[in-house]
């Protein structure tokens, strides 16, 4: 998306008008008759402003850049009662238990660099909560290992986390385990490690020697990519984390059953290799647990994996070797993700999760099939429907020849659905002819929908078709966003599609349509971080 131009389309009458911008080009839900906006400076000046406007809850959109940025309207604005104060530093006149929390969520640098702004701040840091979070430091594995021993061994503690680099690093596993043993990490709070090798010794080679003396490293350590044990000094904070995220670690049995996190809140597994009875028992001993990801985790072959748990909000899952999951009894889930495609899994099984509002991905092929009690998806079709899914509002499927046939079917299955994301692929579909199929139909069917997003559209006849279905009968369509491009001409490709979508006849008059140049080959959702668990739009693009 960077380095091409993009357009913002505003449709005004019959009048379609075309404006760069870095980014989308959004065709806004202007009423017919609305007056047109004054000419457009020259197309250089334009494309080094930015563009600002007013939201109704007082901030300000900026566009023209790779991002918009939203700033509150009085950011930077020296107002009347500051002059009548005489200038008051009113950041000083605060406590300093709540300076102290505000320097530890500073970003490490910014925190330590608040030592000079006078000698008051050379303590508050001292006493803050440590926030030492290197992992985008800027500076070579040498002296970051150096700059780790020197913050750990200056601060006296206690920390909020700890995020560094292991696998930019060349230390030793004396040094590792003498950084997770420091006073300085006592009551940490949240964790995240990281290793990888590239042909380097492996530095927790002592560690893995402890386990397996008989080989020159268990972990083997010349691999590309190592497969490293986790230290044993990594959960002298399970008492009081309450975010952990593990990365390219071993974790071996009889390491983690006899733990407890009493205040563990996310937890986040990426490229780990444990067993099955391991993870349920890492899972059970998490009490409070809201937000689980295992991603890309390998635990053995034709594994069951059973979810209990009275606290889990949202959970990731892309597990090697997992022959079904079964939500038995999760009372507050409200979001499951199938992150990748496993054809060895045959089923996802949903027994008890009532609350359930977002589910996805969903994929066309065989397997797996998703059981939401009695009624079973299989290939995108309700294969056994007795009950309907009602919880369910927001749902991302990949349906390759986006046939509409599936997600009327679909919604049918899922009657009160808001939300619905599609990712697509250019692979020749059905014609998705609709109008005298389902022109009896049309008055009955119950269509929610509010967003609809279409990733890799290319704004062929059968994706316009299946399109237009919803310009025309989603009567409380809010937003549509058409994800595809590069275009070859974008101001001929917008005319075109504004003639084959009817945009115009749209039955909701307030539906924004938005088209992206941007192209994604990620599966949905995109979830990197256990923290994107969370984020208020899980499918949205962030690559």
């Amino acid at each position: 998306m960077m380095g091409r131009k993009a357009f913002t389309t505003q449709i005004l009458s019959s009048h379609v008008r075309v404006r760069p911008m870095i980014g989308t080009f959004a065709v806004p839900s202007e009423p017919p008759g609305a007056e047109m906006e004054a000419a457009d400076p020259p197309a250089k000046k334009r494309r080094t402003e930015a563009h600002v406007s007013q939201e109704p809850d007082g901030n300000l959109t900026v566009l023209g850049s790779p991002h918009e940025m939203h700033l509150p309207s009085t950011l930077g604005a020296t107002t009347s009662g500051e002059e009548e104060d005489g200038g008051v530093d009113y950041i000083s006149r605060l406590p300093d238990a709540i300076l102290g929390e505000i320097i530890s969520l500073l970003p490490t640098k910014a925190g330590v660099r608040t030592q000079t702004l006078a000698s008051r701040w050379r303590r508050l840091w001292l006493s803050a909560p440590l926030n030492l979070d290197l992992s985008d430091a800027g500076v070579y594995w040498e002296a970051l290992s150096s700059l780790i021993s020197v913050i750990l061994g200056a601060h006296p503690g206690p920390s909020r986390r700890f995020s560094i680099p292991l696998r930019d690093l060349k230390c030793s596993a004396m040094t590792i385990d003498a950084w997770l043993r420091s006073p300085a990490l006592d009551n940490l709070q949240e964790l995240d490690l990281e290793i990888q090798s590239y042909g380097h010794r492996c530095p927790l080679k002592e560690f893995c020697m402890s386990y397996a003396p008989s080989s020159s490293c268990s972990c083997g350590c010349l691999k590309q990519m190592a497969e490293w044990l986790l230290p044993a000094s990594t959960f002298r904070f399970s008492a009081t984390l309450r975010v952990v995220s593990i990365s390219k670690f071993h974790i071996v049995d009889g390491m983690v059953e006899a733990l407890r996190f009493p205040q563990l809140t996310h937890l986040g597994l990426e490229q780990v290799k444990v067993s099955d009875g391991s993870l349920h028992s890492i899972i059970a001993c998490c009490p409070v647990i809201e937000c689980l990801l295992l991603k890309n985790i390998s635990c053995g072959y034709d594994v069951s994996l059973r979810i209990n748990s009275p606290s889990l909000i949202s959970f990731g899952f892309d597990v090697w070797g997992l022959r079904e999951l079964i939500i038995e009894d999760a009372p507050s889930l409200k979001r499951l993700f199938q992150l990748r495609k496993h054809s060895i899994m045959e089923h996802v099984l949903v027994s008890s999760a009532p609350n359930l509002e977002i589910v996805g991905s969903i994929y066309e092929g065989d397997y797996p099939k998703f059981k939401f009690g009695d009624t079973v998806i299989q290939k995108l079709r309700a294969v056994t429907f007795t009950t309907a899914v009602s919880s369910v509002k927001t749902l991302a499927i990949d349906n390759d020849k986006l046939n509409l046939d599936l997600v009327i079917d679909l919604m049918q299955c899922f009657p009160r659905l808001e939300n619905l994301y599609i990712k697509t692929s250019n692979v020749p579909g059905g014609k998705n002819l609709w109008r005298r199929k389902y022109h009896a139909q049309i008055k009955y069917l119950d269509i929610r929908l509010k967003t609809i997003v279409l990733t890799n559209y290319r704004g062929i006849k059968s994706q316009a078709s299946f399109a237009t279905f919803f310009i025309l009968n989603a009567k409380m369509l809010q937003v549509m966003r058409f994800e595809g491009g590069p275009y070859k001409d974008d101001a001929e490709f917008i005319a075109r599609q504004q003639r084959l979508l009817q945009l115009e006849k749209r039955a909701s008059r307030r539906a924004r349509f938005e088209f992206s140049t941007s192209i994604c080959h990620c599966d949905l959702p995109h979830i990197k971080h256990v923290h994107d668990l969370s984020k208020a739009d899980p499918f949205k693009c962030i690559c």
